[in-house]
């Protein structure tokens, strides 16, 4: 079986190895959580993963399900190369013909590190060649397009460190964070496979009502039905490799969510709405304009009972609060101390966050105490924390 390499962002690694297992898929116990040479197929898309072996089928799984992964990589070969020559001969070695289709454009990412082969382009030649022995025909050659739909050449990357080259094939065609449902989008948007390691960490049990306050563009409580229906990722490209089509496996979750997004602003929740539409889950999520001083768990109560269901006194409240970008700091902490006071009236919730701004734990903690979870998280280019505090 080959190995196949799932990326994705520094701190969601626990996260995509779980789903991993509760995808069945066999995960090596290979998590790379830092900026190793082997993560860094996706020049900053991601520099961590986990590695798991399947068949082709699985690898088509994965793609359709990881919820926190941004690509998935088959690893073609691994091998030693010092020498132009061992280069050519020992890539010609690879089953390409097993991935790749005569005509097929690909495109090359070479990276060399402390190699004796430090020339991206000849090696990137010597490659393009082993490919046309197997297959009959040079490949042509083309520009990756990250925002293309089944237009995009394959890419293929090769990494030379330590005259040792390692060939991976990526699977997913457009990263694995575009869901397609975000039309609309807000000021400071959280990428899709974030919100889902949010989720996962957050120890929701896909039923208890979920509250985020400061929604903006929709994407936590979109991401949380989607979680809680084990929706598949829409129509994967799976670059070249052709597979047929899946259906959605049984062992995963098929709930019914309580999911609440509140906003102060209209025009925000207008968008996130837009957006719940195109994502096909409008009816599983109530949009709420409220202010988060406003928040209280008789509202929830209500918004239960509207929709047939049995209030509970558990839930969790989890959300992507201001960094502080567009606050000067005393109106960053009057907000940070107004979070804290809101959730103390949701006695025996759970309540999450994810902060950039090392204010926040300093200004929540005479209310909220010490967080029980506080775990890196990279949100884009931001150093962020996502606390966990028992109410």
């Amino acid at each position: 079986m080959p190995n196949f390499f799932a990326v994705c962002a520094p701190g969601l690694e626990p996260f995509t190895a779980r789903e991993l297992v509760e995808l069945g898929l066999r995960n090596t116990g290979s998590l790379l959580a830092s900026a190793g040479e082997s993560a860094r197929m996706d020049e900053g898309e991601g520099e961590g993963g986990v590695e798991f072996r399947g068949s082709l089928p699985d690898l088509y799984r994965a793609n359709l399900h990881l919820r926190t992964a941004s690509r998935v990589w088959v690893q073609l070969g691994s091998f030693f190369a010092d020498t132009f020559s061992d280069l050519g001969r020992r890539a010609k070695r690879l089953a390409w013909e097993d991935y790749l289709k005569p005509g097929l454009p690909v495109a090359l990412r070479v990276s060399c590190h402390r190699s004796k082969l430090f020339h991206s382009g000849a090696v990137a030649e010597r490659i393009i060649g082993s490919i046309g022995a197997r297959l009959g025909e040079i490949p042509p050659t083309g520009k990756l397009k990250e925002d293309a739909e089944g237009d995009s050449p394959q890419l293929i990357t090769l990494r030379l460190v330590e005259n040792r080259c390692t060939v991976s094939l990526d699977s997913s065609g457009a990263l694995l964070h575009r869901r397609g449902y975000r039309l609309a989008t807000a000021k400071a948007p959280l990428r899709e496979t974030l919100a889902s390691g949010m989720l996962l960490a957050s120890g929701w049990d896909l039923t208890s009502p979920l509250l985020d306050p400061f929604c903006g563009a929709g994407t936590i409580p979109i991401e949380a039905v989607h979680l809680a229906r084990a929706t598949p990722r829409p129509t994967p490209a799976l670059a070249a490799l052709g597979l047929a089509g899946t259906t959605k496996p049984t062992d995963l979750y098929d709930a019914d969510p309580l999911v609440i997004g509140c906003d102060i602003d209209l025009d925000v929740l207008a968008a996130a709405r837009d957006n719940a539409r195109a994502a096909k889950t409008g009816d599983a999520i109530t949009w709420q304009r409220s202010d988060v001083a406003d928040l209280r768990p008789e509202m929830i109560a209500q918004i239960a009972t509207e929709r047939g269901r049995s209030p509970e006194s558990t839930g969790v409240i989890l959300c992507n609060p201001p960094y502080g970008e567009r606050l000067d700091e005393a109106d960053l902490v009057k907000l940070y101390r107004l979070i804290a006071m809101t959730c103390q009236r949701f006695r025996g919730w759970r309540a999450c966050f994810l902060v950039g701004n090392p204010s926040f734990e300093w200004e929540v903690g005479p209310v909220l105490g010490r967080p029980r979870i506080k775990k890196p998280l990279a949100n884009a280019n931001l150093r962020a924390y996502f606390y966990l505090y028992e109410l």
